[in-house]
């Protein structure tokens, strides 16, 4: 279901489920454990790859598993994934989302709460489609897309449900690259190296203060940590 594996200091997580990697209790609580497994051991410099498998990275949620769901699985349902987002907003290691596929509804939000993002130039759709799947979106999940997103991108990927390729996400800022499947993963390994060596307490303390709010919003505990500097601040 999820794989992690490491190159150097890179833990590559990748997503290998059912269904387009469609989210259900069983997969998000891998994906919460694996970011536990990534937390665990990166004591030194690190940063971390999500990725999928096959045609998609995430095609959002596995429907038919959540119509099946009693009320207070799908509370659990709501509480874990909202966690698992702001857990990546607030992550401490600096994360980029290898967009293999297609990223719809929940997986591209997932895309979103990463610190980068990288997608296939030729195949693939990044699509916020609720609209068009007649499924709400949580506020506190929808401040993610807010933070990421132009507000003309945003109203029209909400909205609209527009569908982007990866070229027109690069050109609006949704994406930081585009590149061929063949070097997709070269490619976010090697965009995300640099920040793998910056020191963690500052990194992850600058980070905390551009997303924590946020996170913290997604029921995601807060991982500030003071400078070393002290009070010291700009």
């Amino acid at each position: 279901m999820i794989n992690l594996t490491k190159q150097d200091n890179i833990h590559i997580l990748t997503m290998d489920g059912a269904q387009g990697n469609a989210f259900d209790i069983e997969f998000v609580t891998a994906l919460n454990e694996s970011l536990d497994a990534v937390e665990a051991a990166a004591d030194g410099p690190a940063a971390l790859v999500i990725t999928g498998s096959g045609k998609a990275f995430s095609t959002g949620l596995n429907v038919a598993a959540l119509m099946g769901y009693q009320p207070e699985q799908m509370a659990t349902f709501g509480t874990e994934i909202k966690r698992l987002y702001g857990r990546l907003l607030n992550f401490p290691v600096p994360t980029i989302a290898a967009i293999n596929g297609h990223a719809f509804a929940a997986g591209a939000f997932l895309a979103l709460a990463c610190d980068y993002r990288i997608m296939r130039e030729d195949k693939g759709w990044f699509c916020i489609s609720e609209v068009d799947v007649g499924v709400p979106i949580n506020p506190e999940v929808l401040a993610i897309a807010q933070l990421k997103l132009t507000p003309s991108v945003l109203r029209d990927a909400v909205l609209m449900g527009k569908r982007f390729g990866g070229p027109e996400c690069v050109d609006l800022a949704i994406a930081d690259a585009a590149c061929s499947e063949d070097s997709l993963l070269t490619s976010a390994v090697e965009l995300i190296t640099a920040l793998s060596t910056k020191e963690r307490t500052i990194f992850t303390t600058l980070k905390a203060t551009l997303y924590a709010s946020n996170a913290t919003a997604l029921g995601a505990t807060e991982n500030i940590v003071k400078e070393k500097a002290g009070s010291l601040r700009i």
